[in-house]
């Protein structure tokens, strides 16, 4: 009983979704000049208590936002009505970039309630807002059909589909998008499921959705030449599997495509995508994908299951699972330190050894096959054996102002490295502009010198010098030297001045006037907005 409600209920959501949208093209069509074959999809912003707010730079402006099976319309609320439509392609490919975003007054980035528009036929970014006091299920649906439009145009763009193979994929979008509708008015909520009615974005996350749309492509390629075979008279259903317009013909029979354009696309529906006994290539591919996706989901399971909060305990993980790595590192580091002579001593003749004849090229191919013969041989005497869990210990209890005291001395540290960072690039742009022209003749002389050696000596040779020089500075024979060397250097890079920088701050007037816009527009009860709105701009203009 509880499935034949839901599945009743669905239905007659589908119902009420096809008939508002016919109502929407019958409406909506009065400013827009819409292409042939281009379909009204849906339209927000005419609600007065949930409007939709278009941001360019830091300015902000309501009006109502359309989406068609081509592009997105926003046709911005003037004195009472709304002024003539503003195109925002989704068929061509301009390097468009469909995701959520943040927005608020005077460009801050506060609300998670906007689906963020750019490409090269815009000057800037625009973002479209859905204010509302309940999370951001408007943002998230916009998002969704927005993207499963764009992509089916990417899919026909990439495998060159013609007229009759163009129609059915955007058909198929449309009547996606249709069922995504109706199951949110039916359920008043979202779940990540219903995502799945969405073909085209559904492909773009499956593991193998790659191989669904190809096989799609295959299939709807064939259509053409199944065409012309019924025409003739011969069809032959094994060779050419293809896929029927169904789409296409149900957007006809419901009023969405005209019955001429219709009659001809009647003659390319030869037989339905599911034949008895016959498992086609599409239904193939979508089993591996869902195969895939199971296993998928299994080991983000496990995923989910080892993250640990705080940045002790995962400082703590890490250094757990780097522990033979540090471990080499400080093992490296003591040898260097020439604490121990004869093992220092052993590793530095050993070393030199393996450069000089060559044999540093096999290092690294060498760690290569002990780690794949490690994992062979783990493979063969602990298969299907259960392995313990790798276990941490635990840093000790921080409360939660000692975690801001933590997290506050990491975004210094953080800063000050920036800083370092940009402080280096400064001086070394210094050394290119001769700001200082004893030092860029140093350097100059420096890198003519690096470039002969590179160009005359082995590289062998090279990095047995350069191994040398950095291993043997802490050798009590060098140590002396080495440090006042180094001083050197560093009392010549103190005296190296940075180049220049000037930040320019922009205009404090132009945030004022947009803190007023985005104040008067962004709220929800609109009857006092909209005519507090309308002065503004009379007083503007």
């Amino acid at each position: 009983m509880g499935r034949i409600f839901i599945d009743k209920g669905c239905s007659e959501a589908l119902c009420r979704v096809i008939k508002n949208s016919k109502h929407v093209i019958d409406t909506s069509t009065v400013n827009l000049q819409l292409a042939d074959g281009e379909v009204v999809i849906d339209l927000d912003g005419t609600n007065p208590t949930q409007p939709v707010l278009q941001h360019i730079g830091i300015s902000a402006w309501p009006g109502r936002l359309i989406l068609t099976n081509y592009a997105l319309y926003f046709e911005p609320l003037g004195l009472g009505l709304h002024e003539k439509g503003v195109r925002y392609d989704l068929e061509m490919d301009m390097e468009q970039v469909i995701k959520p975003d943040l927005t608020g007054p005077l460009g801050a980035r506060l609300f998670d309630k906007a689906v963020m528009y750019k490409s090269t036929s815009v000057a800037e970014p625009v973002y479209f807002e859905f204010p509302e006091f309940n999370a951001n299920l408007r943002r998230d649906y916009w998002l969704e059909i927005c993207l499963e439009i764009f992509r089916a145009h990417k899919f026909i763009r990439k495998y060159n589909l013609e007229e009759i193979q163009k129609s059915e994929a955007l058909a198929r979008a449309i009547l996606g998008i249709f069922r995504y509708r109706a199951v949110r008015d039916a359920f008043q909520y979202f779940s990540s499921h219903y995502k799945t009615l969405l073909a085209f974005n559904l492909a773009e996350t499956l593991p193998g959705g790659d191989v669904i749309l190809e096989t799609l492509s295959s299939c709807l390629t064939n259509l053409t030449s199944v065409a012309d075979k019924h025409v003739s008279g011969t069809i032959d259903t094994k060779m050419h599997q293809a896929v029927s317009l169904a789409s296409v013909l149900t957007l006809a029979r419901l009023g969405f495509v005209p019955l001429k354009k219709a009659d001809i696309y009647e003659e390319a529906a030869v037989y339905g995508d599911v034949r008895v006994g016959e498992t086609t290539q599409l239904e193939v591919a979508v089993k591996k994908s869902l195969l895939d996706t199971g296993r998928a989901q299994a080991a983000q399971a496990t995923v989910e299951q080892v993250k640990v909060e705080g940045i002790d305990a995962n400082v703590a993980v890490m250094k757990e699972l780097l522990f033979p790595v540090i471990e080499a590192a400080g093992r490296l580091r003591f040898l260097a330190s020439w604490k121990d002579f004869y093992g220092s001593g052993s590793f530095l003749l050993l070393s030199c050894y393996v450069i000089l004849w060559g044999w540093i090229q096999y290092i690294l191919p060498s760690i290569l096959v002990f780690f794949a013969s490690l994992m062979l041989w783990r493979r063969h005497f602990n298969s299907g054996r259960q392995r313990g869990a790798f276990t941490v210990t635990s840093p000790p209890n921080r409360n939660a102002v000692e975690q801001l005291l933590q997290l506050q001395e990491a975004i210094a540290q953080v800063e000050s490295l920036i800083q370092a960072g940009n402080i280096t690039l400064l001086k070394i742009r210094a050394l290119l502009l001769a700001l200082l022209p004893q030092a860029t003749e140093k350097v100059a002389l420096l890198l003519v010198f690096m470039a002969a050696a590179i160009a005359f000596i082995p590289l062998r040779h090279i990095i047995l010098v350069v191994f040398v020089e950095l291993y043997t500075r802490e050798m009590p024979c060098r140590k002396q030297s080495s440090e006042r060397w180094i001083r050197r250097v560093k009392e010549w890079w103190v005296r190296i001045p940075a180049a220049p920088v000037q930040l320019i701050k922009p205009d404090d007037g132009e945030k004022a006037a947009a803190l007023l816009t985005y104040a008067f527009c962004a709220s929800p009860f609109p009857p006092s907005c909209y005519r507090i709105w309308g002065m503004s701009v009379g007083v503007g203009t």
